[in-house]
Formats: structure tokens, C-alpha cells, sequence
């Protein structure tokens, strides 16, 4: 991307396609770590073991679709959830071939099942935790099985673009052990890890901040201009921006 101009680039991100967990689109501009858990992997495995499943917060439903296509046995229910609307869409695309029913909700309404209606609840990367509602429709020995990304993710990124120095960190691991233990759940496998991300130009960052908008909810082209041009000027010089960003694998049982 280095004959390309630093409008052209910001032009390029703002119109990068943003629903749904699909990242194709920065295929050569920038690249994800993943985690040595494999998640994918852990969902496929346990799906096989479940008679009914809930996926919350599925996003596209790309990561439960892939994971159904593999698994060996499908549960005889499979339900996933999502709450913006461009993604529940998405998702129905995805799973309805595969027999997964989707019910649009919002991530902090709750969940609408009756208690103990999942033998499995799992979610890749859930944006609300909500340990009471997940352990509440898990059934007696059901499983919890989730990638939750930790608080402060791509902090370099974000203390970069607002020139402001972010929160201290908190122990991600043990807040996750903690809240799973209050929900009434015992923690059977808990591991954490640090990723990187690396951007090879600002359109992928603005990309980026417009797909996975935690990140940075006030972020826009017009807001940060400023700054996205003097990561520009960085990337330009250095080659890539590389942040950071935390990821925990928690598994966890109903008793």
C-alpha cells in the first residue's frame, strides 16, 4: 500500500465491509495473532459431547458454522444470539443451513430461555458478560466454554490515536475465575495470552475501529484525522503499527 495516498487509504477503510467476524478484507493489510488454545478446535470437540447448544453473541455465526461443519455430531438443538441487526442477518445466513436457529437480543437484555435449556452455552469473544444469565440456562452439568478478550486490548492503538494514557490493567485471568465462581460455576480450564495485531496501513486501522467498535467507541475519520495521519506518517516510516491485545480461555461447569 505504499504508493497509496493517505485520502485513498482512508477512503478504502471507510468503506470496508464491517458485519459479522469475517475478516477477509484485511487479507495482506493486516494480520491477527491467535491464541495456541485454538478455539475453534475447543467449540468443535464440545459440540460433539452436547445435545443442545446456545452460541451468544455469535456475531456473523462464522465461527459456530465452521465449527458444525467439522464437529463429528451436531446437538439436536443449536441456538445462537446476536444484537446488532446487520450481524443477526448475517448469522441466519450462516446457520440456517446448518439447522441453528437465531434470535435477535440485545447483549444486555439477557437471555430468553428457560433455566438449564443448554447442556452447552460458548461465545468467542462476548462483548457483555452476563455470568448469571449464562449459568442460569446452563443445565446441571452443563459446560461454559468462551474466549473472552481482556479489558485494555490494543491499548498502544488507542493510547496512540488519543494521546491519552489508558487504565491500568487488570488481572484478566482472575476476573474471569471470579466471575464464573459467583455465577456458581467451577473453572475446569483457564489460560490467557497476549496477541498482536499488525497493521500494515491506516485504512485497515480505520477498518478496524469501525468493525470492532469497543476498541475506541468515539472513533471517527473526522474526529481522529489528526492522529490517524500521524499513524500514517508512522506506518509509512516503520512499515506496520503492531498492538496488542489479550484473549482468556475460560471452561467452566455447572454443578
Amino acid at each position: 500500500m505504499a504508493d497509496r495516498t493517505f485520502e485513498e487509504l482512508l477512503a478504502d477503510g471507510a468503506s470496508a465491509p464491517v458485519a459479522g467476524w469475517d475478516f477477509s478484507w484485511f487479507q495482506g493489510r493486516a494480520s491477527e495473532q491467535r491464541p495456541s488454545w485454538g478455539y475453534s478446535r475447543l467449540l468443535t470437540d464440545r459440540l460433539s459431547r452436547a445435545d443442545a447448544m446456545l452460541d451468544a453473541q455469535t456475531g456473523g455465526g462464522e465461527v459456530l458454522a465452521e465449527a458444525l461443519t467439522r464437529t463429528a455430531r451436531r446437538p439436536a438443538t443449536v441456538v445462537a444470539t446476536e444484537g446488532w441487526p446487520p450481524n443477526v442477518a448475517l448469522a441466519a445466513q450462516h446457520l440456517h443451513r446448518h439447522g441453528a436457529a437465531v434470535v435477535a437480543v440485545a447483549d444486555r437484555d439477557g437471555l430468553p430461555f428457560r433455566a438449564g435449556a443448554f447442556d452447552l452455552v460458548a461465545s468467542r469473544h462476548p462483548a457483555v458478560l452476563d455470568w448469571k444469565e449464562s449459568a442460569r440456562v446452563l443445565a446441571s452439568g452443563g459446560t461454559y466454554l468462551a474466549q473472552h478478550v481482556g479489558a485494555g486490548s490494543h491499548r498502544r492503538l488507542v493510547e496512540f490515536l488519543t494521546g491519552a494514557t489508558a487504565a491500568p490493567e487488570v488481572d484478566h485471568h482472575e476476573q474471569a475465575a471470579a466471575g464464573a465462581a459467583a455465577a456458581g460455576l467451577t473453572v475446569v480450564d483457564l489460560r490467557h495470552e497476549t496477541v498482536q495485531t499488525v497493521f500494515h496501513d491506516v485504512g485497515a486501522v480505520v477498518a478496524f475501529l469501525r468493525k470492532v467498535v469497543w476498541t475506541l467507541p468515539d472513533f471517527s475519520i473526522a474526529r481522529y484525522r489528526p492522529r490517524l495521519a500521524a499513524l500514517h506518517e508512522h506506518i509509512r516510516a516503520e512499515g506496520a503499527f503492531t498492538s496488542y491485545t489479550h484473549r482468556v480461555l475460560v471452561e467452566a461447569r455447572k454443578p
